[in-house]
């Protein structure tokens, strides 16, 4: 009796294809995540620019045609890292004020991935070592205390 009725539920499941975490022909999929599901179709789809493969510990996420983010650091935000061109430790802030980058021992370099404005890294006497417009980054000399956002 067991025997028939896991059977019956194990054909039902096959049938509905619930066995497939993710459908390519949903709509509002980017074409390169419906490529991707058909090539990997094993995939899990997080919204329609990202799916991810669990069991391969692998993502797929297409870049924004607006997004603004550089190297590591997101859209939206700015950031410090601790060695140069975007490079080791990083701090990332989504606040646009004046910040402490105390938590790094040295800063190496910023970014601004925010759409507007610029990102001042500055010695504690405020000195400007460094700018960051929207969209960029830059390397940044000894002595970075804080990072200054302008809107």
């Amino acid at each position: 009796m067991k025997n028939t009725l896991l059977g019956i539920v194990a054909t039902a499941l096959l049938l509905l294809g619930t066995g497939a975490p993710a459908q390519a022909s949903e709509r509002g999929l980017h074409p390169d995540v419906r490529y991707a599901l058909e090539a990997v179709p094993s995939g899990v789809i997080v919204d329609d620019t990202t799916v991810v493969w669990p069991e391969l510990d692998m993502t797929l996420t297409v870049a924004s045609s607006t997004g603004r983010s550089v190297g590591s650091c997101a859209t939206g935000t700015y950031c410090a890292y601790s060695g140069s061109n975007r490079s080791g430790t990083k701090l990332a802030f989504g606040v646009c004020t004046v910040v402490s980058t105390s938590a790094l021992a040295v800063v190496g370099s910023i970014a601004n991935a925010r759409p507007s404005g610029n990102v001042q890294a500055r010695t504690s006497a405020g000195t400007i070592l460094a700018t960051a417009g929207a969209g960029t980054g830059v390397n940044v000399a000894t002595g970075t205390a804080s990072l200054r956002c302008n809107l």
